[in-house]
């Protein structure tokens, strides 16, 4: 287990983590940190205990919108997935429609040349 020492609101706090996890934690307290200037800027010494909290409600704001996007995207990519389908789908259909049509003329411009020439029709493939 790794130790980092993290500065929040200029006191040193060391920390555990996982080994190679020590530049995350010290990013994730540097962002704490500015949360936590940003309020004491905003609302004075208002006491340690009641900034961190406020803090913590902020960084818990964010992380719920968050979710609530996330959310909402994957609802997004399901109906972009059920779409693709329905299209690719509609394309195999009208390909073999395509295909099934050629065929047909096909037989039916072997049937006329055929008939110009009055040679027995070839057999289909």
């Amino acid at each position: 287990m790794a130790q980092v020492t993290v500065m929040i609101d200029g006191k040193a706090y060391r920390m555990a983590c996982e080994e190679g996890q020590e530049g995350h934690l010290t990013e994730l307290a540097a962002k704490f940190d500015r949360y936590v200037g940003h309020l004491k800027a905003q609302f004075g010494e208002i006491g340690d205990l009641r900034i961190t909290v406020m803090a913590g409600i902020m960084v818990m704001d964010e992380l719920s919108e968050a979710s609530r996007r996330l959310k909402a995207l994957e609802g997004d990519m399901e109906n972009l997935r059920r779409n693709r389908d329905a299209v690719v789908a509609g394309a195999q259909r009208a390909e073999e429609v395509t295909a099934a049509a050629l065929e047909e003329m096909s037989q039916k411009i072997l049937a006329i040349a055929a008939k110009v020439s009055n040679r027995p029709l070839p057999e289909p493939n």
